[in-house]
């Protein structure tokens, strides 16, 4: 049995190209981490309340380091929902950043 299933995952490289159109990106990091610097468009859906998430995807999900949005996806999917790790998190996002709510 694994402890750690392999989820759909992306680069940031592939998010940055994908943000050219309209995407599904949800940031499940804390709310103060999401006011400190997000990606423009993303919504914060921290990661304890990611359950309450709705959506049908595909949607595309971002943490700091990508282990928090890792967990979220493999929930998403556990749900049927078309969901995407950004591998390597905002510590490795190198585009625009937005700050505040």
């Amino acid at each position: 049995m694994f402890l750690f299933k392999s989820v759909p995952s992306i680069t940031n490289k592939e998010l940055q190209e994908l943000l050219a159109k309209k995407i599904e990106l949800i940031d499940v990091r804390e709310k103060h981490e999401f006011a400190g610097g997000h990606i423009l468009g993303a919504k914060n859906i921290p990661l304890q309340q990611i359950s309450s998430y709705k959506g049908k995807g595909p949607v595309y999900v971002i943490c700091q380091s990508g282990m928090r949005s890792k967990q979220a996806t493999s929930h998403l999917v556990g749900k049927g929902i078309d969901a995407y790790n950004v591998k390597g998190g905002m510590m490795q996002w190198q585009g625009a950043v937005k700050g505040g709510k």
